[in-house]
């Protein structure tokens, strides 16, 4: 299974509602996960409680395919509900191990979602497994499920026993959580991973991975979720846990500014578009030439292309049309035959707005450098000068332990060339990438804590270099996370 083909990919969307209207809550659940299709493209799934016990439907596949009409109507409402989108860098994906999970425990039922991986997930699964835990998905979000129904015979309250768990649980994780009567929704000390409050009316409190599904469904804005902050939403109202906020240095994700958030979303109080443009700048500032037109690479790429445009002079473009209506196919990500044929499908160039013409390239990243070889061959077959590579992230050099698809640091083409090698290798005039330091004073490195791990190898926490093992993967070795 390959999630955008070559490109760094985030492994979660998740979305928590608490509604007075029952009505609504499957309706808003569902376009919830609409707006966030671009956090999961594997999976999805929406569980509900009616007091009584919780429903769960997942499945494989776009939200549009899982979720069809009669699905829909099948679901029975509640005032809760949580969801979930779901991307992954196995080849092989099961339908179990979609999310949400559902466990029945000794006090009662729950249902969990998480975006996010643990860095100590292996050796609390094999305490788990030690006590008789039985695993089936084999995932991150099982693992803590386990672990919070563990403590929940001991603790008072579902809310108490996430709090008590969190000081097991070592990673990235923005989790969402219903019992029977309540909605919790939880971000790790770090805030690795994004996670937002908004709130419809007086009665409807919704949690979402990113501020932009808050302007699908007519919610507004309230707050980010802080790091290390549990939130408890039941009939009596809103109820935070601090217990575990300010115990760690912020350390969220800076691909969410470079790449996954939706560019419409607000991430700690920055707008993603304009940190995205502010990184076009940069480049422009750092990497400039001289060219006839600038276009940015789909969807990502757009809003540092019209930065770069902007401080260089140069006008912008739309060069790359993208094919928006592709699922996830199964395709070995390995195999570059198959590959290369999936991004035919998926990216095409409009050969008036670029031929003869000087080009500055402007992508997100560069991974294994297929995409970035391919899509420089269409522009010159379509009468390009000239194609001048620029890179809105600094080279990624490490892998990622907390929940992308950087797992192995050997695939990176930046494990075997350097800079003018791989320029070469993808048939660009020049390449430039922005530098880390660049990407700190756009980002507000000073403002907030940034984990930039994957091209420093400055990781936020401890980590140990140990290949992965699932024994529910087809293939051993695929998803390191320690």
């Amino acid at each position: 299974m390959i999630t955008d083909f070559d490109k760094i990919t985030e492994e979660c969307g998740v979305f928590g509602i608490y509604c007075d209207d029952e009505k609504k809550v499957v309706e808003l659940s569902h376009l919830a996960l609409f707006a966030m299709q671009h956090r999961g493209r594997v999976g999805a799934g929406i569980a509900t409680t009616d007091s009584k016990t919780i429903h769960c439907y997942k499945d494989l596949g776009l939200v549009a395919d899982v979720f069809t009409a009669d699905v829909l109507k099948s679901i029975k409402s509640g005032k809760i509900a949580i969801g979930h989108v779901r991307n992954s860098s196995k080849a092989v994906v099961e339908r179990f191990a979609a999310q949400p999970l559902v466990m029945r425990y000794m006090n009662g039922v729950m249902a969990l979602a998480n975006n996010g991986a643990l860095v100590n997930g292996n050796d609390l699964r094999k305490e788990l497994e030690h006590d008789g835990a039985m695993f089936q998905a084999g995932s991150d979000a099982e693992t803590v499920a386990y672990l919070i129904a563990r403590k929940r015979v001991q603790s008072g309250s579902l809310e108490k026993a996430v709090v008590e768990a969190m000081d097991q649980v070592q990673g990235a994780y923005s989790m969402v959580l219903l019992g029977r009567h309540k909605l919790i929704a939880v971000r790790d000390p770090r805030g690795m991973r994004p996670l937002s409050l908004g709130r419809i009316g007086e009665n409807c409190w919704v949690v979402a991975s990113e501020t932009c599904v808050f302007d699908g469904i007519g919610a507004e804005f309230v707050r980010d979720v802080e790091p290390g902050e549990v939130i408890m939403i039941n009939e009596d109202g809103l109820h935070s846990d601090r217990t575990h906020c300010g115990r760690e240095k912020q350390a969220l994700c800076i691909y969410e500014y470079v790449y996954f958030a939706r560019p419409d979303s607000v991430i700690n109080g920055k707008s993603v578009h304009e940190v995205r443009m502010e990184i076009g700048k940069l480049l422009a500032k750092e990497h400039p030439v001289e060219a006839d037109i600038v276009c940015g690479v789909p969807d990502s790429g757009i809003s540092a292309a019209i930065g770069y445009s902007q401080a260089s002079g140069i006008p912008y473009g739309t060069a790359l049309i993208k094919n928006k209506y592709i699922s996830q196919a199964h395709i070995d990500k390995d195999n570059d035959e198959l590959m290369e044929m999936a991004l035919k499908v998926k990216l095409n160039v409009l050969e008036a707005i670029i031929r003869g013409k000087r080009v500055i390239l402007i992508d997100d990243s560069i991974i294994k450098g297929m995409t970035a070889k391919y899509i420089i061959s269409l522009l010159r077959k379509a009468g390009a000068t000239e194609v001048h590579l620029r890179i809105s992230s600094p080279p990624v050099f490490n892998t990622c332990y907390f929940g992308t698809t950087i797992n192995d640091r050997g695939s990176l083409i930046t494990s075997s060339m350097q800079v003018e090698q791989i320029c070469e290798a993808v048939g660009a005039d020049s390449l430039g990438f922005a530098s880390v330091d660049g990407i700190h004073s756009v980002a507000g490195m000073g403002e907030i804590g940034i984990c930039d791990a994957c091209f420093t190898g400055n990781y936020p926490m401890q980590v140990e270099e140990r290949e992965y093992f699932n024994k529910y993967d087809h293939k051993i070795g695929e998803e390191p996370k320690a």
